[in-house]
């Protein structure tokens, strides 16, 4: 079964507290009631790849100013059919920053989220189950902006609540936070 390895992943990790522990039992039952929870056209949601960038010294995260929702976010996406959401985050993370040398801190997830995706004109509210990966690049690699984005930048971890609110953002900050 395609859903395994991710199923796998899902049941070996450990939340952090009760609202990430309500998100992950969320996405387990969705991945096992959806054979197509990778597939985009699955209007209800989608499985997607995130990637948690940090620096080597885990005191700086790439964050990009996403162009169609108007705020800053780690980069990521849809899994387009591939059920090994690790190879999203990257993929994701490459094309969205322009950064070649990305190393996998950890095989394991680092963070789980499920966030609604407002209506647009060509699809409706869905939910995105996001599966989040640390990833370390070095900060002197130089950045790309694409069409999805206003901007991409090295944040540094004391800075973030500069940019966002964002409760998801600022748990996985707190996660790297804990390893200091």
């Amino acid at each position: 079964m395609h859903r395994k390895p991710l199923l796998n992943l899902l049941m070996n990790y450990q939340p952090v507290d009760e609202d990430e522990r309500r998100m992950l039992e969320q996405t387990i039952q969705f991945v096992h009631t959806h054979a197509d929870c990778f597939e985009r056209h699955l209007s209800v949601g989608h499985v997607t790849g995130s990637a948690w960038i940090v620096s080597p010294d885990r005191r700086q995260v790439v964050l990009l100013h996403h162009a169609k929702l108007d705020r800053w976010f780690q980069p990521g996406g849809h899994a387009d059919g591939d059920p090994d959401v690790l190879a999203v985050a990257l993929r994701e993370a490459e094309e969205e920053t322009g950064l070649l040398e990305l190393k996998v801190v950890s095989s394991a997830i680092f963070d789980v989220d499920v966030h609604t995706i407002p209506a647009r004109a060509t699809e409706p509210e869905h939910l995105h189950y996001d599966i989040r990966f640390m990833l370390e690049a070095a900060t002197d690699s130089p950045f790309i902006k694409t069409r999805e984005t206003k901007d991409v930048r090295w944040v540094n971890c004391s800075e973030i609540e500069n940019l966002t609110s964002e409760k998801s953002i600022l748990r996985m900050k707190s996660k790297i936070n804990a390893d200091n």
